[in-house]
């Protein structure tokens, strides 16, 4: 079994970036040569230098929504805070956080404005709540009038305009997370022109970011964690993209540890012990769980992400394609060249 602690990390407070980088590719880049052993201080621009034409550049195209919503208790007026974290079905029933839960009951109705409210249908455990939403018109407009960004509480600071789009990728088209593929953030359009024109391929996955990314962990045994589900969906096109891709031995190059999350769930194994995503495979939810010692990479060979909480099963993911300990030896290293972590920070490719 493996001790929660030995993920861990002292993080000055002053490391945490409470606003992006002027220019989206202005961030630095940590670049990590798992063979070789060396690790090289770059911008974020540098990045097609470590790229060759064939590559696949894997990217998570889920569009984050306005899932922060700050409404009234109707029957008392008591002031209740809710993150949405997942649609259920298709009728605009979504589980979400509920702060404080304990304010609410089965039936009650919370009210953000006069046509836009939602009733409690069930309560579970961790504070979550099951809604069912009631409006006039587009449920979406309404969450873009009423809702707002969902910046992680370590950003200390409310969400302003500029957030809308900052904290969202350039290539973002499915709306459905509560908290962005944050790795994804550093690419302009520009930039994936530039790789484009060197013959990198771009292949685009969906996967829905909700409590499973960003749920702390409990256990003291990380084997004891479960994920919740998130839902993702592959396309065909893309399924057989990635294929060809594997077939021909050319590197997967997963943007961010969701993208690594989506390819590796609906990974199979064939006769030879190759990975591969059968067509049976596209859609799915997935509440996989990478640590060092546990289940194997068939899909990703080659990882670009930002820098991660302690004792996440981000930090995991990344000490499971890495080495625990050099991953932690790299992290001091970033703290003492000054980088910017968590989602507004900077970037690492480990490859």
């Amino acid at each position: 079994m493996t001790d929660i602690n030995l993920f861990n990390y002292t993080l000055p407070e002053e490391s945490i970036a409470q606003y992006p980088a002027e220019e989206r590719d202005a961030s630095r880049l940590l670049v990590a040569d798992r063979a070789a052993g060396k690790v090289e201080h770059r911008l974020f621009s540098d990045l097609p230098r470590y790229l060759r034409a064939g590559d696949v550049l894997v990217f998570n195209d889920s569009k984050v929504i306005k899932a922060r919503l700050f409404g009234e208790r109707e029957e008392t007026g008591a002031k209740i805070e809710l993150l949405l974290t997942r649609e259920i079905g298709t009728d605009n029933i979504w589980e979400a956080l509920a702060r404080p839960a304990k304010r609410l009951r089965i039936g009650d109705r919370v009210r953000f404005g006069k046509d836009f409210s939602a009733v409690v249908a069930d309560k579970s455990g961790e504070g979550l709540v099951t809604l069912r939403f009631e409006y006039e018109g587009d449920f979406q407009e309404s969450l873009m009038r009423f809702g707002h960004t969902p910046l992680p509480p370590y950003i200390r600071r409310g969400d302003e305009d500029a957030d809308a789009e900052r904290y969202q990728t350039v290539y973002a088209r499915e709306p459905g997370s509560a908290a962005a593929p944050t790795a994804g953030l550093h690419f302009t359009n520009d930039l994936i022109k530039r790789l484009r024109d060197m013959g990198v391929e771009t292949v685009f996955v969906t996967l829905h970011v909700g409590l499973g990314t960003f749920r702390p962990v409990q256990a003291d045994r990380i084997e004891d964690h479960k994920m919740h589900e998130e839902f993702y969906e592959i396309s065909d096109e893309a399924r057989k993209r990635l294929n060809l891709a594997k077939a021909e031995g050319r590197r997967l190059i997963c943007v961010g540890t969701t993208s690594v999350r989506t390819v590796e769930s609906a990974c199979a194994e064939d006769e030879k012990g190759h990975g591969y995503i059968p067509e049976s495979a596209r859609v799915g939810s997935t509440g996989i769980f990478f640590y060092p010692g546990g289940r194997a990479f068939r899909m990703t060979d080659a990882l670009i992400t930002n820098f991660h909480l302690p004792k996440s099963t981000l930090l995991m993911l990344v000490s499971a394609f890495y080495d625990r300990e050099k991953v932690l030896k790299i992290y001091r290293e970033a703290v003492d060249e000054g980088y910017r972590f968590f989602s507004y920070g900077d970037a690492m490719l480990i490859f």
